[in-house]
This record gives structure tokens, C-alpha cells and sequence, in this order.
């Protein structure tokens, strides 16, 4: 269970590893920030066991280094921008918090730019997908880390189009992130050789009945029936998709543009069976995703399993603490800036995501795996939905480093 106080002043929730703080320490310890969805649509994608792989990074670096103090506090920010924003700089004006990670959503990483840019603090993205952020909001102050709508985009669509799904149909959440996912789709399908016949925007977060636009897209002639959004909403598609029998008769296949297997599991197999999706860690991929899973599982709800944001959060603050120490926690708390730098000057390797590195753009770089979920009957137990189809290798994954119009790439 997640152990919980409250801050008087900003009722924001924390909790503390280790000991009390000490005010002798204060100018050592450093103190990393989960600004998260602990109770909105995104809870299971992120949430309690973001919080619980940011822990198991935070006591596997500290048990090995016991001479640096770490504290974690957490805040949800309601999936509202101006909540968010309001957390995180009452974080660094009062609580002296020198990184905020996971980073809820576009809205709140782009928004707090200026605030992290501004105190010099550092932020680890692993939620928020805009590509964006390591291209034209890309700053010296952040690291994306796990995927982005570029990186999903690129591998789903281009894979779909060499097999036959050249007519797409986009379901898109109208907000940042759903716009982003579409257009990197529509520019992957062009480029791959297939067209988009269609789209059609539904307000994000206060749409629960998506027949009309489903209804459309069955209509539309599409051969590939895309979904540009995530969570709750994504599975409520999926599952009213299923209901109109889209994609039953395999005239048209559906795919969606970011899917994470917690979403797998809340809607069961019955109901994701053959959906194309693309996700750049899974735990049972190989015999390092495994042993982190094994470690981490203790920490979580019942039948929970990280998805690749989670294992962002575990890998990206487990990096951060490596930079720390290199840089001193002093020097580490008086710059952001600097311990970014570092981060990039060092090769990254964990359990999640294996050996990889960080742009100077800010994005990390690893493989990305296309994966289609498996049927009832395919499935071994619990938490065996995927069937591995193709691999993009790091150097393909994500988009080239001179086409992202970042300004740090030109300095």
C-alpha cells in the first residue's frame, strides 16, 4: 500500500522513502516528484504503479548507495493543465523537489517547460507522447523516455501498410496528444503507400459513447480503422467497436496508435484479440524484462503488470540517480540542467529497455516492437496477450534527430 501524507499548504499528496526529512540534509537530499493520474481515466496506465517502479529504482540505487538521500513525493494531477502546473511549481518553491517524472500529460510537460526551464529542475517524461516534446518544445531541462506518437505511429503504420491495411480511418481524442498521434499516422500511411479516407475528433474526456463516430468509420470503406487515444477511452471504443461487430469479419483491422498492455488486460481478450498496436517494453520479452517484473511485482495491486511508461519511470529515475552520483548531489541539485547533461554523456542500461542512450534532443533511444494481441485460446495465463510480429531497431525507432526542429540540435 502506497504510504500517504499531506502537504498543509497545497493538499498534495506525498509519500517519503526512507526516513523523516532531516533539515541538516536538506541541501543533499535529493527529492523526485511523481506528477501523475492516481485517480482519473489514466490511473492504470500510469498512477500507483508508476509510483511503485519509481520506488523500486529509488531502493535498488539507494541500497547500493546509501550515502545519497532520496525522497519521492506524488501528486495527482487530476488530468487538468493548470492543477498540474500549480503542483509542480509549489514543488519547487516549497518542497525543494529537483525533478518531476511521469508528467501526466502533452498538456502539463508543455506547460511546465517554462517552470523547469525557469528554476533549472529537471523532467522525465514517460507519459506524455507528443514528439514535439523532443522536437520544437525540446529542452535542455528534459528527457522523454520510453515512446512517443512518433515512434508508435512509424512502427504501427508502417507495418500495416506493407500488409495490406492501405485505407485508414482515424478515432482521434481531441487534444493535444490525439492530434499529434494522427498526424504522425497520416504522414507514415502516405509515406508507406496507403492514404487516410477519414477522421473524426470526439471531445476528450467527456465522450463515454462513441457509436456515431464509430459507426463512421465502419462506413468509410477504411480497411484499417486507427485510434489516435488511450485509457478508459480507448477500451470504451474497442469494446462498443465490438459490439457493432467492426473488425469481426477481417475487412477491416484495427490498430491503435498508443496501447498498453494494462489496457489488454482491462478489456480483456475477447476484446482486444488481433489488434495491432506498438509498445517498446513487455515483461515477458526476454530474461531481463522478466527479472525486473519478478522484483517489482511484490509492490503492486493484484494481477498488475508495468506497462512501457511504468517501466519508464523505473528506468529514466534509475538513470537520473546514476547521473546524480557522477555530479555529486550538490552540483546535481544546483542544476537540472547539468545532471541532463550528464544523463546524455551516459550510456543508458536496465532491465527494461536494455542498453540504449539519450539525444541530445532529449529522447532515448531503444528498439520498438510491434506486437498483435493474442486470442483467448493463444494465451498461456495471465499477462500472455502479445505475439511479438516486428522489431524496429533504436536506430530506426524513433524520428532522425535532424528532422525534429529542435533547437539544441542546431546550437
Amino acid at each position: 500500500m502506497l504510504d500517504r501524507r499531506t502537504f498543509v499548504a497545497s493538499g498534495i499528496a506525498a509519500t517519503a522513502l526512507g526516513t523523516r526529512r532531516a533539515r541538516a540534509q536538506a541541501d543533499r537530499t535529493i527529492r523526485i516528484g511523481i506528477i501523475t493520474d492516481m485517480s482519473g481515466i489514466y490511473r492504470d496506465l500510469s498512477g500507483p504503479t508508476s509510483v511503485a517502479c519509481t520506488r523500486q529504482a529509488v531502493e535498488e540505487f539507494t541500497g547500493a548507495n546509501p550515502d545519497i538521500k532520496v525522497e519521492v513525493l506524488v501528486a495527482d494531477h487530476q488530468n487538468k493543465a493548470d492543477v498540474g502546473l500549480t503542483i509542480i511549481r509549489q514543488w519547487f518553491d516549497q518542497a525543494g523537489v529537483d525533478i518531476i517524472t511521469n508528467v501526466g500529460n502533452t498538456s502539463i510537460a508543455l506547460g511546465a517547460r517554462s517552470v523547469i526551464e525557469e528554476k533549472d529542475k529537471v523532467s522525465l517524461v514517460t507519459v506524455a507522447g507528443s514528439s514535439d516534446l523532443t522536437g520544437r518544445s525540446c529542452s535542455a531541462n528534459m528527457v522523454h523516455w520510453s515512446w512517443d506518437s512518433w515512434c508508435l505511429a512509424h512502427s504501427t503504420s508502417t507495418s500495416l501498410v506493407r500488409n495490406g491495411g492501405d485505407k485508414w480511418f482515424f478515432v482521434t481524442a481531441d487534444y493535444a496528444f490525439g492530434h499529434a498521434a494522427q498526424a504522425d499516422g497520416t504522414k507514415f500511411v502516405e509515406a508507406a503507400g496507403g492514404q487516410v479516407i477519414g477522421a473524426v475528433r470526439y471531445p476528450f474526456g467527456t465522450t463515454t459513447d462513441f457509436s456515431s463516430f464509430l459507426l463512421r468509420a465502419q462506413s468509410s470503406g477504411a480497411n484499417v480503422i486507427a485510434f489516435a487515444n488511450a485509457g478508459a477511452e480507448l477500451i470504451a471504443c474497442l469494446k462498443q467497436a465490438q459490439e457493432f461487430g467492426i473488425g469481426q469479419d477481417g475487412k477491416q483491422r484495427l490498430a491503435s496508435m498508443i496501447c498498453f498492455i494494462t489496457d489488454i488486460q482491462a478489456m480483456g481478450l475477447p476484446v482486444a484479440k488481433g489488434l495491432a498496436l506498438t509498445e517498446t517494453f513487455y515483461w515477458d520479452l526476454n530474461d531481463r524484462t522478466r527479472a525486473f517484473t519478478n522484483r517489482v511485482r511484490p509492490k503492486l495491486g493484484a494481477g498488475a503488470i508495468p506497462n512501457m511508461s511504468q517501466a519508464g519511470d523505473y528506468a529514466g529515475v534509475l538513470h537520473y540517480l546514476k547521473a546524480v552520483k557522477a555530479l555529486g548531489p550538490e552540483k546535481a541539485k544546483a542544476s537540472g540542467r547539468a545532471v541532463v547533461q550528464q544523463m546524455k554523456a551516459m550510456p543508458t542500461d536496465d532491465d527494461c529497455f536494455g542498453a540504449g542512450s539519450i539525444r541530445v534532443d532529449g529522447r532515448k533511444i531503444h528498439p520498438a516492437y510491434l506486437f498483435s494481441v493474442k486470442t483467448p485460446q493463444e494465451s498461456k495465463g495471465a499477462g500472455d496477450v502479445y505475439k511479438l510480429v516486428s522489431t524496429l531497431p533504436a536506430e530506426q525507432a524513433f524520428r532522425p534527430l535532424a528532422e525534429g526542429g529542435c533547437a539544441l540540435v542546431r546550437a
